[in-house]
């Protein structure tokens, strides 16, 4: 197979402002930031056939947006915003269609079912902790902590202020550890 050019962003705008390049360009788009994008959106909805459902609208999103796209962020932050909104879309419509006490709504179930989970019972409880989680606070939790991402990078995607996100980790880190200590 052959190797990946450096990924250049500016290059790549450029691409996508020429008909004949557009394609190309995008497609280089798609390549880079799949990997990334899928892992931020697993950890957010679990099963791999719904993140696989919201990175195709996140990048039919984007493919049908790029002429509007002015280049005021980086490319990342206006994929990773577009894929932050479908998940938290597909997140609040999720929650209102499925009942509490549904076997559905049993995460450890859903881990177990999925045949793409090889965690063991500590990252079945771990993930089950963290869908106790309020989305946006789960979502901070996430970028912090998997992609171990800077607190003013969180900040620009989300539009939120740093001690705000601050506080979000704090306590999501404090609810966690209540639940696995509850857990034992």
């Amino acid at each position: 197979m052959p190797t990946i050019k450096e990924f250049d962003e500016t290059e790549i705008l450029q691409g996508l402002k020429k008909p004949s390049t557009q394609s190309a360009a995008f497609s280089k788009i798609v390549q880079k930031y799949s990997e990334p994008l899928y892992w931020h959106i697993r950890r957010m909805v679990l099963s791999h056939d719904d993140t696989n459902d919201l990175m195709q609208n996140t990048f039919i999103k984007a493919w049908t947006g790029i002429d509007t796209f002015r280049g005021d962020s980086q490319l990342s932050t206006w994929l990773y915003r577009i894929a932050i909104n479908e998940t938290l879309t597909f997140l609040s419509k999720r929650s209102q269609s499925i009942p509490i006490d549904s076997p559905e709504a049993s995460v450890v179930e859903l881990l177990e079912s999925d045949t793409y989970f090889n965690g063991d019972k500590a990252e079945a409880a771990f993930q089950e902790a963290l869908q106790k989680l309020p989305p946006k606070q789960r979502l901070v939790f996430n970028m912090k902590y998997y992609e171990e991402m800077k607190y003013e990078e969180i900040s620009e995607l989300l539009g939120t202020s740093v001690g705000a996100l601050k506080a979000s980790y704090h306590l999501a880190v404090k609810k966690i550890e209540e639940f696995l200590k509850d857990k034992d």
